[in-house]
């Protein structure tokens, strides 16, 4: 939770840097939208009243983080961002993609073994 709950204010940041320097607002919001929606999705998860509704929530959190990481790479690729805090960025993404990734695996397998015993 800590790792969207930081991910979220960079972006925020970004969204800020890339309003105010460059006046881009389309793919800011974009940005800012998903990239935000990451940690609010996972908080969620934590809140859950069931399993399954567990397992949405993340699933949509991921889903999210995947929108988010195609968001960075097309300002990277516009030169929008520079490859340093695309490289950063993108690196924490993939990161907490990789987390959520695996939480769902782990869902999925386990609810596979319960159907199949």
């Amino acid at each position: 939770m800590e790792k969207t709950y930081a991910f979220a204010v960079r972006i925020v940041q970004l969204h800020q840097s890339l309003a105010k320097e460059h006046q881009e607002y389309i793919l800011s919001n974009q940005i800012l939208k998903s990239g935000t929606s990451i940690g609010a999705n996972a908080e969620e998860a934590v809140g859950a009243e069931s399993k399954n509704d567990f397992k949405s929530k993340l699933s949509i959190a991921y889903k999210e983080g995947r929108e988010t990481h195609y968001w960075l790479r097309l300002l990277r690729d516009t030169g929008f961002l520079n490859s340093h805090l695309a490289a950063s960025l993108l690196s924490d993404c993939n990161e907490i993609l990789k987390i959520i990734g695996s939480i769902i695996k782990t869902l999925k397998k386990s609810y596979f073994l319960i159907l199949n015993s």
